[in-house]
């Protein structure tokens, strides 16, 4: 049967109350000695005091030492002369000779010929002199108790007379990852088996903490082995995190061997993903388990794993910087939980634009290409598009104001381009949406991108994207830019099988298509092609199957969920697909007159017309550039 939520507090409120249960059964840090040159980064466990002055004697600076006195009442009028035997010649960090409390610059006295010197002016006791003390006393604290120690402190404690110091232990969590159905990463997968990533995810973030985690075999879904490797984590680690499997919802070991062992205190947190959570202990020591799926897992240990970190090094939360921005689709949520939605981000002329990601709990994609996080509070439902909302930045400002938004049509070679660009112009950035030439048309109309990829065919008169520019954009503001031209084309197992030979052939009932999504320019020209040669579409097993890549469809074709697709030739020759060409098209970027003189869209150009753009194509093939970066056309 499956699990069942026993609470469902409010995130605040869970982070609050656990903390201040686990720190009353006796949460707290260890410590231990280390040597100061190895302590860098680490966090002092007490204040810690100098131990000797620095300098702990009178040190010169290089000149003459003399004592002061014997020059009160030298003037330019009426200079001072001091025989050798009552000055000395000193250097940088020598020791201020007996009798003397001054030094004096070489330039500030006239040597005579008998190696007397002669003063115009007075010394001025202790002048170029570091007095005993001077930078650090003995017993001056030079750091307090859980401060982080920099490189500068290193330093600071060696003078002081300091050879080893208290720091606290890094915090060692055991992670335990368990299921029946999950395998290690590096070895193949047969059918059924989903990759263990969670552990790997989690051991990384962890070491970002500074945690030493602790990785444990898989275990399998057995409450007896799961509660002897709990049992035997909970007497090696300071906490522990079960990783339940993906199918965890069919048992309820990781709850039983929590009880088993300790104390369950919250099972189900009002926050979504990671809603089915569980908190417990065993007396002071904290044991966590979280799902399977690794967006859940990343959040619950950033919301409820990272404050009890906190506590334990006791650091005060960096607060976290928020920024308004526009959304560009509505969003539904559920109001009885807190929702945290990754969102990528982009400042299109005045309007910073959000737009969200997959919410799916497995889609560990999301976390490498957001900019931010939506978070829905308890209580909403809704968010409709072009609401302003608040966004919890992952991106430094500086980053999203240099990001050029591209949305629309998909083509592997977008993401070369945004690679290039890095290398050229290290401080920008680019990142593409793939929505469909008829979903950037929009997005460049509603202000909501700086450019959109299109392929767009005009059925009439086989012209791309000139009739659709025109009719979207009745009053201009747009450029029409060359890119490439490429082959469209049917995708097809090795060795093509079930003996594909074009589009007629999609009717075999024997054979599963997958297509691409509404609005997308390979969608449209697939359409005209079946209209043009005759075929019902609706005897094509799989046409209303949709993929919103190339790379996808072509991915379904090589694991043998689908035989057939239209896609362009590099998304074949990426996974070593037949490919039987059927037309080449242009493929052209729309660029709105805003955004075309700004500094992203210009470098994105120059990208566009260089050399090392040319041989990444030529490498993927099946694209032709004849005037890449030219305008076309200007509505």
């Amino acid at each position: 049967m499956a699990a069942q939520c026993l609470t469902n507090l409010s995130l605040e409120e869970t982070q609050k109350r656990y903390l201040k249960q686990i720190e009353e059964n006796g949460f707290s840090p260890h410590t231990e000695v280390i040597p100061v040159p190895e302590a860098s980064g680490r966090v002092t466990a007490h204040a810690v005091y100098a131990r000797i002055s620095a300098p702990h004697y009178p040190t010169a600076m290089e000149g003459i030492a003399l004592d002061s006195r014997m020059t009160v009442h030298a003037s330019r009028g009426a200079p001072v002369t001091l025989p050798p035997d009552r000055f000395s010649m000193v250097y940088a960090g020598d020791p201020l000779p007996e009798g003397c409390d001054a030094v004096v610059m070489p330039e500030d006295v006239r040597w005579e010929k008998d190696g007397s010197i002669s003063l115009k002016a007075p010394a001025i006791p202790w002048q170029y002199v570091r007095q005993v003390g001077e930078d650090i006393c003995a017993g001056e604290m030079l750091l307090a108790s859980h401060m982080r120690i920099l490189p500068a402190a290193i330093g600071a404690m060696l003078t002081g007379g300091i050879r080893e110091v208290e720091v606290l232990t890094h915090p060692v969590v055991g992670i335990i990852p368990t299921g029946d159905e999950i395998v290690s990463p590096v070895q193949p997968p047969d059918c059924g088996d989903m990759r263990e990533l969670s552990s790997f995810i989690f051991s990384s973030m962890l070491q970002s903490w500074d945690v030493k985690p602790k990785t444990y075999p898989i275990v399998p879904d057995e409450f007896s082995r799961m509660e002897e490797m709990v049992e035997r984590a909970l007497a090696e680690c300071d906490i522990v995190l079960l990783s339940t499997g993906y199918s965890a919802g069919r048992k309820d070991n990781s709850t039983r061997v929590i009880e088993k062992l300790g104390t369950v205190l919250y099972h189900g947190i009002a926050m979504k993903p990671g809603r089915p959570a569980i908190l417990g202990c065993q007396a002071e020591k904290p044991i966590l388990s979280v799902p399977g799926y690794p967006v859940s897992g990343i959040l619950i240990l950033e919301q409820l794993l990272k404050p009890v970190i906190d506590a334990w090094y006791q650091y005060t939360p960096i607060p976290e910087t928020y920024q308004k921005g526009v959304l560009t689709r509505a969003m539904e949520s559920d109001p009885s939980v807190r929702e945290f939605i990754r969102v990528r981000m982009g400042k299109v002329g005045k309007k910073m634009m959000v737009f969200p990601l997959s919410k799916r709990s497995g889609v560990v994609s999301s976390f490498i290409k957001a900019d931010g996080i939506l978070e829905i509070p308890r209580g909403c439902s809704r968010y409709e598009a072009g609401d302003t909302v608040p966004v919890r930045l992952l991106r430094s400002p500086r980053e999203l104001k240099h990001m050029l938004v591209a949305i629309g049509s998909h083509d592997p070679l977008l993401d070369e381009l945004s690679d290039l660009l890095r290398l050229t112009e290290p401080k920008l950035f680019m990142h593409s949406s793939n929505t469909g030439s008829m979903g950037g048309i929009m997005a460049v109309r509603r202000g909501e991108a700086h450019m959109a990829g299109i392929h767009l065919l005009n059925e009439k008169d086989g012209v791309y994207n000139r009739s659709f520019v025109k009719k979207y954009f009745p009053k201009g503001g747009v450029r029409l830019v060359e890119c490439v031209g490429r082959i469209q084309g049917l995708m097809v197992a090795k060795g093509n099988p079930k003996q594909i030979s074009g589009l007629a052939s999609l009717t075999d009932p024997d054979i599963c298509y997958i297509n691409r999504q509404k609005g997308a320019g390979t969608r449209i020209l697939t359409d005209y092609l079946c209209r043009k040669e005759g075929i019902n579409t609706g005897a094509i097993r799989g046409y209303e199957r949709e993929s919103f890549t190339h790379i996808s469809a072509a991915a379904q074709i090589a694991s043998g969920t689908a035989d057939a697709g239209m896609g362009i030739y590099s998304a074949a020759k990426l996974y070593d697909l037949e490919f039987l060409p059927v037309c080449q098209e242009q493929y052209d970027l729309l660029i709105s007159d805003e955004a075309w003189e700004t500094s992203l869209v210009q470098s994105m150009l120059a990208v566009l017309k260089g050399e090392a753009f040319k041989s990444r194509l030529e490498a993927m093939g099946g694209y032709e550039l004849d005037r890449p970066g030219n305008v076309r056309e200007r509505f």
